[in-house]
């Protein structure tokens, strides 16, 4: 199984209680109807040293790396990253562990 580990730091307008309550939400609307994800969560920093860098964190879990590829150049994945995350974004960086 693969684990996909995305945080996001949101630009300054965008990083308040409501702005990532509604990339949470989203998230959790878009994402898990597509073809592969097996499994999703999503959340807030939960200590101050961790507030200071990241504002929204999303696990995702994929059978193998091929469904993670058909995950990531899906069309709804793409608009959700390009014309959702993208114009409210000061980074994003996404890792993937393969686990038991």
């Amino acid at each position: 199984m693969i684990q996909r580990i995305v945080l996001i730091k949101l630009s300054d307008d965008q990083a308040t209680p409501a702005g990532r309550n509604a990339v949470m939400e989203h998230t959790k609307t878009v994402l898990t109807a597509l073809p592969g994800v097996r499994g999703l969560t999503v959340g807030t920093p939960s200590d101050d040293k961790s507030q200071q860098s990241w504002d929204v964190g999303i696990t995702l879990h994929f059978d193998d790396m091929e469904s993670l590829e058909e995950y990531r150049v899906h069309p709804t994945h793409r608009d959700y990253v390009d014309e959702f995350l993208g114009p409210q974004l000061a980074v994003i960086k996404a890792w993937n562990f393969e686990v038991t």
